[in-house]
């Protein structure tokens, strides 16, 4: 969380190997990213790295199961295999029926549940979710949270921006950014005390 200007976009483009730093290091999974040639680091980015963004960036003419099998084409799998992952991956968000529609013929809810779903089936060790409810009603959001939450107990690392502090309950610690540095870094004692 943080002010605009803060430096929250500029550090989840670090983590998601969008950007290099220009000083210090970046391990992630023990691998020092921060030098690493593009092409690498779009590897990197493929297998290690979900993306969840507020806009959802689905393409129009596909298909909701096309557009989670999207990421698969760059794992060399063949199209079969690609979309039998993709329709598991619809199913764990609750998208089984609507694997055919077109971004276009589904509600905003269920279009950051395809993101969400494209997000995961490259088995990522991180995902990366920029204001994921930001375009989306309270109830609707606090559905998107319960997925994200399902997806942190299976063992993923989630890296959430936002600036709802309802949203930000959800979270197991709490980053305060401002003027491009970490202000505060906090548990969330109530998830904290709930967990043990």
């Amino acid at each position: 969380m943080g002010p605009s200007g803060s430096g929250k976009s500029t550090l989840m483009n670090l983590l998601g190997c969008l950007d290099t730093p220009t000083s210090g290091k970046y391990f992630l999974s023990n691998i020092d990213v921060s030098l690493m040639p593009d092409d690498d680091l779009a590897k990197v980015r493929n297998e290690e790295i979900g993306f969840v963004f507020q806009s959802f960036n689905l393409l129009p003419r596909m298909s909701a199961l096309e557009n989670v099998s999207l990421p698969l084409v760059y794992s060399g799998i063949t199209k079969s295999k690609r979309l039998a992952k993709a329709r598991d991956v619809l199913a764990q968000v609750g998208l089984s029926d609507r694997a055919q529609h077109r971004p276009n013929e589904l509600s905003g809810g269920q279009r950051q549940r395809v993101a969400i779903a494209r997000a995961l089936v490259n088995e990522p060790s991180i995902i990366l979710a920029d204001e994921p409810t930001g375009n989306l009603d309270t109830k609707t959001s606090n559905e998107i949270m319960q997925i994200f939450e399902t997806i942190y107990d299976a063992g993923n690392t989630i890296i959430l921006v936002t600036h709802e502090q309802d949203i930000a309950a959800h979270a197991h610690r709490l980053i305060n950014m401002r003027d491009g540095v970490i202000a505060s870094d906090i548990q969330n004692e109530s998830i904290v005390r709930i967990q043990q």
